[in-house]
């Protein structure tokens, strides 16, 4: 039998061996990474996030998509996957537009939008036809469309961004809301403009008070609309709440009531989403969605405010694609040329 004092000793020994491991693997741990073998340091957390970007591209307003991906893409140092939504009919024009610029380098999906969703869903407007388009709609599919990711910005096709889209992608969101817009009276700077083209930045300009199931609702007509043409949306939250259920649900009761079709605000897209996300939205940052530009061809905001907007909104008739429109010099610098020719712009020499 080994003597007590050997046996502490034996014990001590192991002990002092087992210390001396760990020490060792500590200070030998991390030059593993310098030697030729695949070594992924970077937690889940710290690796780059994708940004879905959803842009529909329309026939006849190709160029439009373009040069907002053009402007988004030029703008930021972040990973961005565009997808970009268009009819059976269209998808090969953009397809080939993209892969024969310098657009080419982009991360892109092509996503084909079936108009047979929406039979029986739209009520036919002859004021504004071009409202009707179905493309306009494919906000209120977004879950359907985009499978993958937890948040998506959706953008109209008629914007252009000069900041740096990651800004936009943080936008918090409060829990329990499935978007994120950009109130109508957010900027005092648009107040001006708004009066001055007669537009209309409440819920009275977009629904229709007249009738008792808008009046049902509970919702002062005085208050300030929000424009859904950037949406920073929760797509969790969305599919939860089947927002796109409840937006159905008013086309329907438009096409059977006729809600808010022929009043003021026009915008048939509009209408359902004021009604769906009243007092249940996020606020996106006001330079964020600079609007309004495509309302007026005379009325013109201050050079040194659109140099420091982030993103700028052709919303309304004039187009800065086509003649006549304001600040089109903001918007041509993102337009890539068609290289099919198809696509040109309407300009006071051409």
């Amino acid at each position: 039998i080994l003597p007590l004092v050997s046996v502490n000793q034996i014990l001590l020994l192991l002990l002092v061996l087992t210390v001396c491991a760990i020490l060792y693997n500590k200070v030998h741990q991390v030059p593993l990474a310098l030697r030729n073998e695949t070594v992924d340091l970077e937690s889940p957390e710290e690796m780059e996030e994708e940004i879905p970007v959803v842009i529909c591209a329309a026939a006849g307003r190709m160029g439009a998509a373009v040069a907002a991906i053009s402007s988004v893409y030029s703008n930021t140092e972040a990973s961005v996957l565009f997808y970009i939504v268009g009819l059976k009919t269209t998808i090969p024009h953009i397809r080939k537009w993209i892969e024969n610029s310098k657009l080419k380098e982009i991360k892109f999906k092509v996503v084909e939008f079936n108009p047979m969703v929406l039979k029986g869903k739209i009520r036919q407007d002859a004021s504004r036809p071009e409202l009707l388009q179905p493309l306009n709609f494919v906000r209120f599919y977004l879950p359907l469309l985009i499978q993958k990711h937890e948040k998506v910005i959706y953008l109209d096709d008629d914007v252009i961004v000069q900041g740096d889209i990651q800004e936009l992608y943080d936008t918090k969101l409060a829990p329990g809301h499935a978007a994120a817009f950009s109130d109508d009276c957010d900027l005092p700077s648009t107040h001006e403009m708004v009066r001055s083209v007669g537009m209309q930045n409440t819920y009275m300009g977009f629904l229709d008070y007249r009738k008792q199931a808008i009046r049902d609702l509970g919702i002062s007509p005085s208050t300030c609309s929000f424009n859904p043409g950037v949406i920073v949306a929760n797509m969790t939250e969305w599919k939860h709440q089947r927002i796109t259920k409840q937006l159905e649900k008013w086309m329907q009761r438009n096409v059977e009531e006729n809600l808010y079709s022929s009043t003021l605000g026009g915008g048939v897209a509009t209408s359902p989403m004021l009604i769906v996300f009243h007092g249940k939205y996020s606020s996106i940052n006001p330079m964020w969605h600079i609007r309004h530009l495509g309302w007026s061809p005379d009325a013109r905001y201050s050079e040194q405010f659109l140099q420091e907007a982030k993103l700028l909104h052709w919303n309304g008739r004039y187009k800065p694609w086509d003649y006549p429109s304001v600040h089109t010099d903001l918007w041509e610098n993102w337009f890539i040329p068609d290289p099919s020719g198809k696509f040109k712009l309407t300009r006071p020499d051409s």
